[in-house]
Formats: C-alpha cells, structure tokens, sequence
C-alpha cells in the first residue's frame, strides 16, 4: 500500500435517492437544523466544508469551497447500522453520501467523522428524525465478506485466500488502472528525487534505486516476488541487463506484463509468472525485490516469508523489502473495517521493527533502512489528480462505486501518510556467507 503535492480527486455529485428532494437552504445560513443540527459537530467556525442534506438543513458556510451531502435517509442508515468508518464508507460508496469538491480537503478537515456518531447522537437522530433510520441497508456489493465469512475461503493467508483477496482488488480492469496510475504502471511508493519531479519520473527514479541497492549488474538474476504489472522486472532487464523472474497472484497483471515485455522486445531476458512466489522451485538468484507484498503476506507469516526468500538467493545476495508499515511496533497489525472490505482484505501493517527482526532472524543481516513517508503522501495526490482527471473513462471502466472506492482509499491514505499515521519503509539485507562475508561496498553506494 504506496507529497507540494498535486491535485486531488474531486468527487462528482450523484442523484439523491427518488422521492426525497433537497430544499435549498437560505442564503446566508450557517446554524444547523434538521439532519444537520447533530452532523455540525464536526465542523469549526472556520471549516472551509458546509454540510447539506435532503431536509434542506445546513451547517457550516454555504459559501464554503466543499460540500458534504447527506442526501437520502439511507445515508443515516448506513451511520447507524455501522458506525464508524465502515458506515461513512458504505454511504459515500452507495452514493447516499456524497462530497462535491475536493474530497481529501473534505477528509482533511472533518477526520474526527471517521470515528462515527456517537451513542448520545445516533439516538438523538432516533429521537428526532424518527426510528425508520435504524433500518438495515445492504452494503454495496463492492463490498467483501467480514473475516468471519471469509473464513469459508480458507485460513486467512492460506493461498486459496490470498489468491481471493488479490483477484478482488487487482482484476479489475488493466485500463483502469492504466488511468490511475499513469504510463508506469507502478502501483507503489514512487521516489521523487526533486521537488518539482513528477509522478512518472519519480516511478523511474524508484525503481533505479531498488536496482542501486540491490547491486544489480548485467547478467545477474533476479526475483521479483508480487511484481504487479512488471515495472521492476522490465526496469531491471532494460536498464541494468539482468535476467529477471517476476510472479504475481493477478492472473491481468501477468497477462498485461507479458504483453508489455513483449512490446518493449525484453521477453528473451524478462518473464512474468502468474501463480504464488511460494512455487518458485529456482534457487541462487543474485538479488530478491519484493515492492509492496509484505503487506498482504501478513505479520504472523513473516519469518517464514523471510526464510523462503533467503532460500532463493546465493550467498551474497541481497533483498529488498519495500512496504508500508505502522509507525510504532506497539499497533494492531490488521487495517481498519474500510480497507479491509473494500481495498485489501486480509491486508496487515506491521511496525519496521518487526520487519526488520523478521528479516534478521530468518537469514539477512540487515545493512540499510530508509523511510519514504512523504513520498507516498505525494505518490497518491498524484494518482488522485490522474482519477479526477479521467473520471469520466474510470466510471466507464469500473462502475462509479468502485472509482468511489478509489477517490476515498486513496485521499485517505493520502492524509494518513502525511500524519504520520502509516509510513513507508525500505529494508535492504543480504545473505552472508557462512564466514560473515556479505560482497557489500563500505559506504552505501546507491545514493539517497
């Protein structure tokens, strides 16, 4: 999962439910009524965010730049019946709640919305608005099983599971991530090397230095373990003359980066696999890259993760983990109800602490650790402005729920990385040899 930052993801707006019509509110007004009058907690004196709803109540500057529209009773009852983020999710996603402007401003602004309604609130919206809001409204079908219900597909991280959870988030559609992600098809962390780089030339300039930290040199041979659509195993092939395995779970990423290899003419020294890393059966590879899967590989499994990687290297070998990570080791590792039942089911965060301890007590002396915090912050803004700026085509391509999914998941993960709330973290280690020798260069030698 991953900052002056671009433009971000403005949300269009949807039609109400039928039979419920928003009056328009007076000019002028700013005290809350109605709906309005429990929701306006969430707004200062100086929130640039009005809150509207169907009622025609208002809270908050009707002039204001952002606008949250409460715009069905569902919406209320999304609130109710999950409250918290699963619901705020389920409402925005189903289109009952929708935001007109920027969204991440909206997020920015009202992040204590994200903890729900209290219980002195939802029954004062009972008591006033009536008990038809308690009513059950099914999630939108964007939506995966709870973990309980997942349990049927096998234990969580077993392969049937995690090929499940994969498929779910990444068999979408190839050009709709084409969209969102640009020409480089890196759905990672890019690594912008100035302030006024952009999003492709810090995709490039990441991938360069995996390369650079992992030694890499022509002939050499490397494994790529959930390589996505190929970019690291294409960069390296190209621009460093390796022969280069990269394997994947998305049965349309291998296909797209087969293609893609094929178009470039790097099909004689680059291949992508569909299936799991674990059946890798090759062995004495001369460097291991794995960009963004330990997330989904989950906490409880890395030492074995770690000591099967370390298995496939020759001694001197290096592995680079690149994945997001929580900023203490003290922290649930699971993610919250809304990215794991719309973007990442069964995804987990561990602290780098525990990363790195994984990595040292499974096979790897560990010799270098960065932190690229604000450069997935700006990674997202990016992709953000690429869905705003071909919204239109997404929806074509998606369905208007899954973008919805998408504009949220990212403008959160946005705020989330800027707040220090998640961050981002590459870990370099190497295989020794039994005598301690480790082929590694005094001084770091990749650049920073």
């Amino acid at each position: 999962m991953s900052e002056s930052a671009p433009g971000t993801t403005t949300v269009r707006p949807a039609a109400p439910d039928a039979g419920h019509r928003r009056r328009a509110a007076p000019a002028g007004a700013r005290t809350a009524t109605g709906v309005c009058t429990v929701l306006a907690r969430y707004l200062t004196a100086s929130a640039p965010v009005a809150i509207t709803a169907y009622d025609g109540s208002l809270a908050g500057d009707p002039t204001a730049p952002s606008r949250v529209e409460v715009r069905s009773p569902s919406a209320l009852s999304y609130l109710l019946s999950a409250p918290g983020e699963l619901g705020l999710a389920r409402a925005y996603v189903a289109g009952h709640l929708g935001v007109t402007g920027h969204l991440y401003d909206v997020l920015r602004t009202m992040t204590d919305m994200a903890g729900g309604l209290r219980p002195a609130e939802r029954l004062a919206i009972v008591r006033e608005l009536g008990p038809r809001h308690l009513r059950w409204v099914p999630p939108p079908p964007e939506e995966a099983p709870g973990r309980l219900r997942r349990a049927a597909l096998g234990l969580r991280h077993s392969r049937s599971r995690d090929s499940d959870a994969i498929s779910r988030h990444y068999d979408v559609s190839n050009r709709f991530y084409e969209l969102v992600l640009g020409p480089s098809m890196a759905y990672t962390c890019a690594c912008y090397p100035t302030d006024s780089a952009g999003l492709e030339q810090a995709q490039f300039h990441k991938f360069d230095l995996v390369c650079r930290k992992l030694g890499l040199r022509p002939g050499m041979r490397l494994l790529d373990v959930g390589c996505g659509w190929g970019g690291m195993v294409a960069h390296a092939a190209e621009h460093y003359g390796v022969h280069a395995v990269g394997v994947t779970l998305s049965r349309e990423q291998a296909r797209w980066a087969r293609e893609d290899l094929l178009r470039r003419g790097l099909a004689d020294r680059a291949e992508v696999r569909h299936g799991d890393y674990r059946d890798v059966p090759e062995s004495g590879f001369d460097a291991v890259s794995s960009i963004g899967l330990t997330e989904h590989v989950g906490a409880g499994n890395l030492p074995g993760y770690f000591r099967f990687l370390c298995s496939r290297l020759r001694e001197g070998g290096r592995l680079l983990n690149h994945c997001i990570t929580r900023p203490t080791t003290r922290e649930r590792h699971r993610t919250g109800p809304f990215i794991d039942r719309y973007v990442f089911p069964d995804g987990e965060l561990a602290g780098v602490g525990t990363v790195a301890s994984a990595m040292q007590d499974n096979g790897f002396e560990v010799r270098h650790s960065e932190n690229l915090r604000e450069h997935y912050a700006r990674t997202l803004a990016a992709w953000c402005a690429n869905l705003d700026a071909h919204w239109s085509e997404a929806v074509g391509e998606a369905g208007v729920r899954r973008a919805r999914v998408w504009a949220l998941y990212m403008a959160a993960s946005r705020l989330a990385f800027e707040r220090r709330g998640i961050e981002l973290h590459q870990v370099l280690g190497v295989r020794t040899s039994a005598s301690g020798h480790a082929a590694m260069p005094l001084r770091p030698d990749w650049g920073v």
